[in-house]
Order: C-alpha cells, then structure tokens, then sequence
C-alpha cells in the first residue's frame, strides 16, 4: 500500500538531537509528497487528546519545523509513562492502576488513517513499537535515540555524543575547584547499566577513577588510589561514576519514586561518603543527572540525528516496514525491531577504551 500519510512521535527520556530527527523526518516526508503528523507526548496525544488545546495530533509543515534542528528537547513532548500495555490510570480507589490501552491506541491509529509510524526511541519505546505491530498496529520505522548509546545494534545512538561532550566539560571544571580545595570530587553521570558516558567522558576528562556497571568495584582499592596520589603530592582527585555501578559485594544503588516504584540513583553520595572515611579527605559528590538531556546537541548528534530522520523516509520509500534505522559508518542499514531491542549494548572489558584507561594510569575500581 502507497504511503501517504505518517506520523511521528517521540518516546521515552528526552535526549540532544531529537528536534533535528524531526525537521529531518518532515522536510524529507514532503519531499515524497508525504502529509506528516505529530503525535503529542509519545502516545497521550492519541490516549488523552482532550489534554490538549490544540489537539493532540498535529500537523507538521515546513514551517513548523523551521528553525528547531539546534534545539535540545523535542517539540512533540515526550514521557516515559506512557507504555499503552501498560498506562497509569487512577482507578475508582485513587490509586494508580496500569492499564492495557493497546487496541484503543491501535484503533486511534487507524482513524486517523496513518500509512505508518516514526517511532523515536531507546530500548523500551521500540520494544512497545515492536509489540504494537504484533498486534495490529500499522508499519514502523524506528530510529535509536539515548544518550546511554545501550542500543546493541547501531555503531552510536543520537544524543550521547552530547551528553558525553557536556560532562567532559562539567569535569574539566571540577578539576579547577578540587585543585583549588584539595577535594576529591566525585561525579555521578547517568548511563542505566551501561557505562559509556561515564567511560569516555572520564577518560577525555582525564579523571582518576571510573566506575561502570560492567566492572564491579572494590571501595578500597578507589581509596588506595586517592592514598597513592597523595603520596605523590596531588591533593585532589576526580571520581567518575555511573549511576549503575555497584560494589563487588553490593547492589545497584536504587531511590524510591512516588508511589513505590526505584530507580537508580545515589551511588555517587554513597561512595564520596565512603572515601570520605576511608581517605580523611574533603569528598564532595556532584550528580549531573537530567543536566546530560538538555542542551544544544553537538555538530555530530545534529548530523547523525538529520540522518537518521531523513533514512527513516528513504526506508520507508523502499518498502522497509517495523525496523531501526541503524548506523554503519559511513553509511546507514535497517535491522528489525525484534533484533534491535533483544539486548543492550554493554562496554566491552576487551575494548580499546578499557585498556586506554588503564594504561593512563585510570583506576576502574577492580
């Protein structure tokens, strides 16, 4: 069946560059002929459309997307609450309950007669895109966004470039106040339970330490190497951690969100606190958290993320139906969802990254 007629949406945490996937995906849609829609805040545009003025599909035009490629955030809004197998709803009692709203989606879908669906997202949004064409939904072309860069089957995900850039940045900085004080600064990133950000922005930022998930960490060994430099005469020290690191004889550490429901958090108070008695010093811990979404992307996030928007049309245009837009220098190649959301991309402990870090001298806490 020709396309005729698309829609776009944007699922899942906010991330640099999904504005420019965007402007891409509508300039390109129009070049086909295409009409292009967006669908408001991943799926509650189409769920709860009375929660908008303007309704909660809107028309895309060159116009409305003129000017928007630098900017962080996303113009459709965007939430990771809105899993349609799932969705929070308050029952009769007050309480939240989850829902499955997925054939009342599908079927809202349908009435607004689109030929198929840009779905921007990490893991969890594709695996619900995936899942809604299992059961009737219609065709979908993914395109991976997360500033974790955990999606298995593309070389980069959009917005980590940017998220990395940023905290090298907010580590560069860190480096003059410790300096100054004598601290130890530890830095928390975010990452889920993988550690690129903290990896490559530790080793760009020329930290100390870095802990990730895949290495488990030993506290004392973090101390020895504080103690170490300050035999050395370096009084301060910079302490990268992922949000997903955990002891070697420990857990994850995990917060609790209104309602019950954790996530990961808190790991960088826990393990200043630790180094603080362990090494006698002044440790200070920084959380850059939601500072990693936001933001002006990079060149390169602005370019791969126009890429991918502009791939996902072309794909479309040739017939590819409910696959990822994936990047394979120096060009681009569509993996089925099913394949694309079946595991995350861990760092390799054999890769050059890893053993850069330790032959700089990096402790990775094992």
């Amino acid at each position: 069946m020709p396309i005729k007629r698309i829609a776009v949406m944007t699922g899942g945490g906010d991330a640099p560059g999904l504005n420019a996937v965007i402007r891409a995906v509508v300039i390109t849609a129009l070049s086909y002929g295409w009409e292009c829609f967006g669908i408001r805040d991943s799926y509650d545009g189409l769920l709860e459309p009375e929660r908008y003025r303007e309704g909660g599909v809107i028309h895309l035009t060159r116009e409305s997307v003129r000017g928007i490629t630098h900017l962080g955030g996303t113009i459709l809004g965007t939430t990771n609450k809105g899993d349609p197998f799932a969705y929070p709803l308050v029952g009769a009692n007050g309480q939240v309950e989850l829902t499955d709203r997925s054939v009342e989606l599908i079927r809202a879908l349908r009435q607004h007669q689109f030929d198929a669906l840009i779905i921007i997202g990490g893991d969890g949004t594709l695996s619900i895109a995936y899942a809604l064409t299992q059961n009737g939904g219609p065709p979908v072309m993914g395109v991976p966004k997360t500033i974790d860069n955990d999606l298995a089957q593309t070389t980069v995900t959009f917005g980590f470039d940017t998220a990395v850039s940023f905290a090298t940045e907010c580590l560069d900085r860190l480096h003059a106040t410790g300096h100054a004080h004598s601290r130890v600064m530890v830095v928390e990133v975010m990452g889920r339970n993988a550690g690129w950000i903290a990896l490559e922005a530790g080793v760009a930022g020329t930290a100390d330490v870095i802990l990730i998930p895949e290495i488990p960490y030993d506290i004392n060994r973090v101390a020895a190497k504080i103690k170490k430099r300050e035999e050395q005469g370096h009084h301060f020290a910079i302490v990268v951690v992922a949000e997903g690191a955990r002891p070697q004889q420990g857990t994850v550490s995990m917060v609790e969100r209104p309602g019950g429901a954790q996530r990961l958090g808190r790991i960088g108070e826990k393990v200043a606190e630790e180094l603080q008695t362990l090494t006698g010093k002044d440790v200070r811990a920084v959380t850059l958290g939601h500072l990693l979404r936001g933001g002006t992307p990079t060149a390169f996030d602005r370019l791969i993320s126009l890429r991918f928007g502009a791939a996902a049309i072309r794909g479309l245009a040739a017939g590819q139906r409910n696959v990822m837009v994936a990047l394979d220098p120096p060009t681009v190649r569509y993996v089925p969802l099913a394949e694309a959301t079946r595991q995350i991309k861990l760092v390799p402990l054999d890769s050059d990254i890893i053993q850069t870090a330790r032959e700089l001298g990096i402790s990775l806490g094992d």
